[in-house]
């Protein structure tokens, strides 16, 4: 499974892979319970983990740098319900975040979809295209 291929899922919680499209949604896997169901782009918002960027002090980064900060840090993983643990972990290792802007259930959702990819062995890399369109902008 690859980072480039994981979404997120508005109104759906977790992170889902994407199997197939259709004209009027997706066939996503739910990584968590690896349940496979087909979701209506008419109800629900797609979003590539890929092209999420997160507040900072300087330049906006991609959602992948502050992973890859998590997977850096020595710390342990807080409890994902404790909003003050979230936020005092997430200032730790990544200290450049914004923390007026993000807001802490996106926090929460960051540490929660870090343990989702470390369960399912989610190499925490971007695809080349991906790469491609940093570098030239």
């Amino acid at each position: 499974m690859e980072y480039s291929k994981l979404i997120s899922v508005t109104g759906l919680p977790g992170l889902f892979e994407m199997v197939g499209s259709k004209t009027d949604g997706a066939i996503v896997r739910n990584l968590e319970d690896k349940t496979t169901k087909f979701v209506s782009s008419r109800i629900h918002n797609f979003s590539h983990l890929e092209s999420i960027e997160v507040y900072t002090l300087g330049e906006n980064v991609n959602l992948i740098d502050i992973f890859k900060a998590i997977e850096s840090s020595n710390e342990p993983l807080p409890n994902d319900k404790d909003a003050k643990a979230v936020k005092a972990f997430i200032e730790k290792v990544y200290p450049e975040i914004d923390v007026e802007r993000v807001y802490a259930s996106d926090m929460k959702k960051m540490v929660k979809w870090y343990s989702v990819l470390k369960a399912n062995n989610i190499e925490l890399k971007l695809s080349e295209q991906a790469e491609d369109a940093e570098i030239t902008e």
